[in-house]
């Protein structure tokens, strides 16, 4: 009975030991990747104001999205989400590499974006000038704030 009651605590030791090396695995932080983003060597070969649409995919490959328009530009989307024990997964790092292209079909622009504490941020732009400002509605009427005059709209002189 003495050596029976040996093997039965070498089991329950083996036991909590594989317990307890499964519960710190767990404990252990997991890294996915998800999406593509073509390397900097492809990019560095698209020429902004030669390069097409079709010229664009052949270097770098198909967008992960493309714009809702059909002059919409091509979107590659690249996170990285950190997978912790039984706890949701969190993305910690995205990019997203955006070619704008003009109305005829030629590459006008590619930048690249990162998320920085919930906020869109441009990591790199390289764009044509063409001295038109990109001003949007909002801007323009948030710009429009105290630079108005009272008497003006009333109609005084």
């Amino acid at each position: 009975m003495g050596r029976q009651g040996g093997t039965v605590r070498t089991i329950l030791r083996r036991v909590a030991l594989g317990l307890a090396l499964t519960s710190l695995m767990a404990c252990t932080a997991l890294y996915r990747d998800h999406g593509y983003i073509p390397p900097e060597e492809d990019l560095a070969q698209i020429v902004v104001g030669v390069d097409t649409r079709d010229s664009v995919a052949e270097l770098v490959g198909p967008p992960t999205s493309a714009g809702l328009l059909s002059d919409g530009g091509y979107y590659y989307i690249q996170s990285k989400f950190r997978h912790y024990g039984p706890m949701e997964p969190k993305e910690i790092e995205r990019q997203v590499l955006a070619i704008s292209f003009d109305a005829n079909g030629v590459v006008s622009n590619i930048e690249r974006f990162g998320l920085e504490n919930g906020q869109v941020i441009v990591l790199s732009r390289r764009v044509t000038s063409d001295n038109v400002r990109d001003t949007t509605l909002i801007r323009q009427m948030l710009g429009a704030l105290g630079n108005f005059d009272a008497s003006t709209a009333l109609g005084s002189p």
